[in-house]
C-alpha cells in the first residue's frame, strides 16, 4: 500500500504558531464577539468598539457592514476611513494591515493561512496580508497568504491574488493578471 499524500491523522499545529491571545480572550471572542460582529444588525460604531475591545487597532471613520467575520481581532490593524462590505471575511491567522481609505467590497476573503500540500502532515503555513492606502478590493476577490496590494491598486471582481500588486495597478482574473492602471 502506498503512503497517503496527506496524513491528516498526524496533523499538528506548528510549535512556532499561536493564536496570539490568552485562551479566555479567544473563548470570549468565539462565543460572544464573533457572533455579534457577524450579525445582521446594522451599524459601524458598535462593530468598531467591539473589535477594539478585543484588540483590533482601528483608525477613525469608515463603514462596517453586517455579516462581517474576523478570525482574530487582535491581529487586525486598519487606517482611517476603511470600508468593509457585507460578508467580508478576514481570516487572519497572521496579521492583516489595511492602510487609510481601503475598501473591501462584499464577500472579499483575506486568507493568511494555508496548508503545505507537499507535506504529508499537511503543515500549516501563515503569512501576513498588507493592503496599502486607497486600494479597492472588489466583491468576491480572494487574497492569498503573503499578498501585498500597493497604494491605489484595484483587485477586480472575483480575482484571486497571490504575491504583490504594484501601486496603482488594476488586476483581474484567476490567477490575477495586470489589466491596466488606475
Amino acid at each position: 500500500m502506498t503512503a497517503p499524500l496527506q496524513d491528516l491523522a498526524h496533523y499538528r499545529l506548528p510549535a512556532h504558531w499561536s493564536p496570539g491571545a490568552p485562551r479566555g480572550q479567544q473563548v470570549l471572542w468565539l462565543l460572544a464577539g464573533q457572533p455579534l460582529l457577524g450579525s445582521f444588525l446594522p451599524g459601524t460604531p458598535w462593530r468598531k468598539a467591539l473589535l477594539r475591545l478585543f484588540g483590533a487597532r482601528l483608525g477613525s471613520g469608515g463603514r462596517f457592514k453586517p455579516h462581517l467575520r474576523v478570525k482574530f481581532p487582535w491581529r487586525l490593524q486598519m487606517g482611517d476611513h476603511c470600508w468593509l462590505g457585507e460578508e467580508v471575511w478576514i481570516d487572519n491567522l497572521a496579521p492583516v494591515r489595511l492602510g487609510d481609505r481601503v475598501c473591501l467590497s462584499q464577500g472579499v476573503y483575506l486568507c493568511t493561512g494555508n496548508h503545505d500540500f507537499r507535506s504529508p502532515q499537511f503543515s500549516l503555513r501563515v503569512q501576513p496580508i498588507q493592503i496599502d492606502a486607497d486600494a479597492w478590493i472588489a466583491a468576491r476577490a480572494v487574497l492569498a497568504p503573503g499578498t501585498h496590494v500597493g497604494a491605489g491598486a484595484v483587485v477586480a471582481l472575483a480575482a484571486a491574488v497571490k504575491g504583490t500588486v504594484a501601486p496603482g495597478a488594476v488586476v483581474a482574473g484567476n490567477p490575477a493578471r495586470l489589466v491596466g492602471h488606475r
